[in-house]
């Protein structure tokens, strides 16, 4: 934590900063009208990896979705949030199955979509089975994180609405009960929340729940496209907010110990003012002292770091760490959030996703939890054109540095036909990581997956066929989800590793660490992250022509200890010792 006088200048700066004139536009989800730079150049004989990704979703069996939305039908902003997608295995068979948040729109005459869950059968085929797993509810779904509850050795889904949420707890791998209401956790009728991510913010062995909150919202008063400043991008027509509607707080709920939970966000210093406007979340350690932190991705406000004080509280650490802004003391459109040790100084950064005119952000983890925009000088400020949402880090190459995927689209097909060089589908992007402490951008040579466009939202990676690639779920707008397959042939080698608590849970907290020759990677179990969305729980670790590593696991108990040297391209299970 910087010393009392330090705090004291950043304050200054961010009051002179929060008070200067000409920031933004009039809706601006962004902070200002930023140009792309070109790529860094790559170092002489250095050639990035190519990838071959294509869409599998409709072999694969994945339909959610009506037909697209046609330009001008999007009225108001909880239709252009869009959803998010899960990666867990529900059933406890091995393979990794997928969770669609369901759907709405304005015309409340017109056909909802219920949460989907797709099990996987192997061989990227998937059925549909959401009936028989009790999924009925329809609505204005948001998010979805992942995490066991109730510790029976099954994991749970929460996820988010705008209206009561849903605690989705997993009736012994047959389906899910919705238990929100009896659990504590349902929330307010009116209330619209978005990130969420399940955390041991207090470390006695169960997992409490951090949920964000976007606006508040009431249809009735709110201006149609058009009708307010804050209702148009570039002149373009667009579903009003987050400007100009009442932001929001974070809640936090602590689990007794059987599976209920207490509202403690007022007693836990989660509880803000209300001038947030929450979307993604992520939970980690930041600062390295064993007390897992959280992080907030804000849309048109400044993004929120609570740090874990160990006594049940937090402190919102975001102007002082260096978080809250981008470089130039900006706010911008956090939408999206991913987190790893993107160069291996075995810190933990932090990677968010932005509106069009801007960049995306990347804050590099200097130490104690203390962030630097390292955007430019990283080579991420190449793409400015599209508005960013889901986000993954991923290792894609395998070569042990993990890369950043991007999922893009804008937020109302209005913009189509408004003259301004912008399109509501828009291509993802991928930016290799030259193991250098730069990026590159490779979008344009990864395969047809990422040439077509899609209005996307969330993302979740997860190796879905157990063979040491990774693959890709994103949310589309109004079309069927996509499924992106890596068909390139590698000879690297890879370890995926499930780390499990004494429950037999997957141990979210938990840090591990796979090292080998001089080579050392190390990774996060982490409830929620990307874009409202949940990735695999279990950790991908890349190794390049490594052949074995030593795992060693830092248990959220505070319990650190080595599990042994294990050979590559496996998945290998790992529950932490009494002792």
């Amino acid at each position: 934590m910087p010393k009392p006088h330090i705090r004291a200048c950043w304050l200054v700066a961010a009051v002179a900063l929060v008070l200067a004139p000409g920031r933004g536009t009039a809706q601006s989800m962004s902070s200002a009208d930023r140009r792309a730079i070109p790529p860094l150049p790559l170092p002489e004989g250095v050639v990035p990896p190519r990838a071959d990704f294509v869409d599998v979703a409709e072999r694969a069996g994945l339909a959610l979705g009506r037909a697209p939305t046609a330009p001008g039908e999007m009225t108001y902003l909880t239709e252009t949030t869009g959803g998010g997608v899960a990666l867990i295995d529900y059933d406890d068979d091995g393979l990794l199955d997928i969770f669609l948040v369901g759907s709405a729109d304005s015309d409340s005459t017109a056909e909802q979509t219920a949460h989907r869950l797709y099990r996987n059968q192997g061989n990227l085929r998937f059925d549909d089975v959401s009936a028989e797993a009790g999924l009925q509810r329809k609505g204005w779904g948001q998010g979805v994180c992942a995490g066991d509850f109730d510790r029976d050795g099954h994991v749970d889904l929460f996820v988010t609405h705008w209206g009561t949420d849903s605690l989705l707890r997993n009736l012994d791998g047959a389906g899910f009960g919705d238990e929100a209401e009896q659990r504590g956790v349902a929330g307010g009728p009116d209330r619209w929340s978005t990130g969420c991510s399940f955390l041991d913010f207090d470390r006695d062995g169960d997992l409490d729940l951090f949920v964000a909150h976007y606006v508040e919202f009431d249809q009735a008063t709110t201006p149609l496209p058009g009708e307010a400043p804050q209702c148009a991008w570039k002149g373009a027509p667009i579903p009003c907010g987050p400007r100009g509607l009442a932001a929001e707080s974070m809640s936090l709920f602590a689990n007794d110990g059987n599976g209920y939970f207490e509202d403690v966000s007022q007693s836990s210093s989660i509880a803000t003012a209300k001038r947030y406007h929450g979307l993604g979340v992520l939970s980690s350690d930041f600062d390295g002292d064993g007390w897992p932190d959280v992080f907030v991705a804000c849309d048109s406000t400044a993004n929120l770091l609570f740090r874990n004080l160990g006594d049940g509280t937090f402190e919102e650490i975001g102007l002082v760490s260096g978080a809250a802004y981008d470089e130039d003391g900006h706010e911008q459109a956090g939408m999206g959030v991913a987190a790893a040790d993107y160069d291996g100084d075995a810190r933990t950064d932090l990677f968010v996703t932005n509106f069009a005119a801007d960049t995306n952000t990347l804050y590099r983890n200097l130490a104690s939890g203390q962030f630097r925009d390292a955007t430019l000088t990283t080579g991420l400020a190449t793409v400015t054109a599209f508005v960013g949402w889901g986000t993954e880090f991923l290792d894609f190459d395998l070569d042990g540095w993990p890369d950043i995927f991007v999922a893009n689209g804008h937020v109302a097909p209005s913009v189509n036909d408004a003259g301004i060089g912008e399109t509501f589908a828009q291509p993802r992007l991928l930016f290799w990581n030259r193991g250098d402490g730069k990026f590159h951008p490779v979008s344009t040579q990864a395969g047809g997956a990422f040439s077509a466009a899609h209005p996307s939202r969330g993302a979740a990676s997860g190796d879905l066929d157990n063979d040491g690639d990774v693959e890709i779920v994103v949310v589309n707008v109004g079309q069927p989800p996509s499924l992106l397959q890596d068909r390139s042939e590698r000879s690297a080698n890879w370890l995926a590793v499930r780390a499990l608590g004494r429950s037999g849970s997957d141990a979210i907290g938990a840090r591990v660490t796979v090292r080998a020759a001089g080579f050392q990677r190390a990774s996060e179990i982490r409830s929620g992250g990307g874009y409202l969305s949940q990735s695999d729980l279990r950790l991908h670790f890349g190794l390049g022509g490594l052949s074995s590593v030593e795992i060693e696991i830092l248990w959220p108990s505070g319990l650190s200890r080595s599990a042994g040297t294990f050979a590559a391209n496996q998945v290998v299970t790992i529950t932490e010792p009494r002792q």
